[in-house]
């Protein structure tokens, strides 16, 4: 008898993974295919052509029916990918061409001349942003346009037919009106005042759709794609942040999902709407609609990463060994990290006004402090100070924080987790995955749909709640501790108070 359960499917940057659950969303079976970038491009342009995401769907749906040989059926489809790109198609739904992505950095004048005119954030990864662009630089292309999409706004057009979009990766292509959960009108008609094209931007959009509500069915190209029967109801195709967020089980408001790797990523999910424009934060939503405000750090873990490999050989003999003999050291080293402190700016920073890399440094060495796990500390630090001051713009407009949800690098190490807490004040908890699961919350988004269809009318939140591990690994602030980072945290200020003259010292 075949298996019930759900498929969920993530189109990343890299390569394209499905997984198919049961019931009651453990995962049975999956499969993966990659693709690549348009290559020779100028630098800083980032392109894929959307037929490689189709072909890249169809093999990784081989892989997982010849893994599960065939004998599983499929109840909802649930779909995610990345953010912010340009789709493009034309009256009949065909591509026009390749699609620029989230990390394309050929629309920075636009991103600066929305914000100002519409008095929002409107982040140069914007999808709205980048067909400002594509209306000023190539007319010819915007002439033939008939749609704008996302890549997972793509891929639910091959499977459905309908052009839907969830809501969080539609805030990713413009700004949503919370009171109506749908585009903001008089951000249109401002951006179309802007813009100056014929057809208004709201023509070219997406219908938005949000958790529970119909990302359409199965037709029968998609399921000649998929290798499944037509009929199969599908999920608001999402981002891969609201999918990971789903994925994560973060749905109430005051929850944070914190991911630390070569860059930092904070979500936070909102009570209401952002006030103003912040360089630091930017905006979409979770899959529910509720708002999010992102906090990224461009500088991650690098700068820490390389000070480890320093003493490496010295202490370990290689770079793996280097992390095994200095955490403990790092663990055991004070607040204050005997009075070293860093900057980890090994690239630029813009939400804290960093224009450039180049001032990465240690600084307050001595005899006495010089030592592998104070000076891995204070490079850690650094990162963890920077992420606060990102979120201290959303504690000034009063927004809730009760609680950091951890993923990424630094769950390798758990204990790091408590130092997180200690520096924000907040409990910690340390997924049991210790990954970001958004092919797994694509599948969760699936199971709701299909949930709705069949006459549950829970809160997208509660349905979350009920998906929670039973005891999920949870780390305390502790009071002494708190005192300790919050006196390191104020002179770091200082400190990032004086990166401009740094900058200037160094790099002119």
């Amino acid at each position: 008898m075949a298996i019930k359960g759900y498929l969920g499917i993530d189109a990343g940057t890299q390569g394209l993974s499905v997984v198919f659950t049961d019931e009651d969303l453990k995962v049975l079976g999956t499969g993966e295919a990659s693709y690549e970038m348009v290559p020779n491009l100028a630098e800083g342009c980032y392109e894929q052509l959307p037929a490689d995401w189709d072909d890249a769907l169809s093999n990784a749906m081989r892989h997982l029916r010849d893994q599960m040989n065939d004998d599983f059926e499929v109840l909802a489809i649930g779909i995610s990918g990345q953010m912010h790109g340009e789709v493009l198609a034309d009256e009949n739904g065909a591509s026009l061409g390749p699609a620029r992505l989230w990390c394309d950095a050929r629309n920075e004048s636009e991103e600066n001349e929305l914000t100002e005119a519409m008095g929002v954030k409107m982040p140069k990864r914007i999808t709205s942003a980048r067909w400002l662009w594509t209306l000023r630089n190539r007319p010819e292309l915007a002439q033939q346009t008939r749609h704008i999409t996302t890549p997972a706004g793509w891929l639910a057009y091959q499977l459905t037919g309908d052009w839907l979009l969830g809501i969080g990766d539609a805030a990713g292509m413009f700004p949503i009106d919370q009171a109506t959960l749908d585009y903001d009108l008089g951000l249109l008609e401002k951006y179309d005042s802007v813009a100056g094209h014929s057809s208004p931007l709201q023509s070219l959009l997406p219908k938005v759709r949000h958790a529970g509500q119909s990302g359409g069915v199965l037709n029968a190209q998609g399921a000649a794609r998929l290798g499944l029967p037509a009929g199969i109801p599908v999920a608001p195709a999402e981002g891969d942040q609201p999918a990971a967020l789903a994925g994560s089980l973060i749905g109430e408001a005051g929850m944070i999902s914190c991911s630390f790797g070569t860059s930092v990523c904070a979500n936070s999910v909102g009570d209401r709407s952002f006030s103003g424009v912040s360089k630091a934060v930017d905006h979409f939503c979770a899959p529910d609609g509720k708002p999010i405000n992102m906090v990224w750090l461009r500088n991650g873990t690098t700068f820490m990463n390389s000070v480890v490999e320093m003493f490496g050989q010295a202490i370990g003999g290689s770079r793996g060994d280097g992390f095994e003999k200095v955490i403990p050291m790092l663990l055991d080293a004070a607040p204050d990290c005997g009075g070293i402190m860093a900057l980890p700016f090994m690239d630029d920073e813009p939400g804290l006004n960093v224009q450039r890399g180049g001032t990465a440094m240690l600084v307050g060495l001595n005899s006495e402090n010089a030592t592998p796990g104070n000076l891995v500390k204070a490079a850690l630090l650094a990162t963890m100070f920077n992420l606060r001051l990102g979120c201290e713009i959303l504690d000034g407009q009063g927004f809730p924080r009760t609680e950091l949800v951890l993923s990424g690098g630094l769950t390798k190490t758990p204990e790091l987790a408590q130092l997180l807490a200690d520096v924000f004040a907040n409990p910690v908890t340390l997924l049991e995955s210790a990954e970001e699961g958004t092919a797994w919350g694509a599948a969760l988004m699936a199971k709701y749909r299909n949930q709705v269809l069949e006459g549950s009318k829970r809160p997208w939140s509660e349905f979350l709640n009920e998906h929670a591990m039973e005891s999920p690994k949870q780390y305390q602030p502790q009071s002494a501790s708190i005192t300790a980072y919050e006196a390191a945290y104020q002179k770091y200020k200082k400190l990032v108070g004086t990166q401009p003259m740094l900058d200037h010292a160094i790099n002119e």
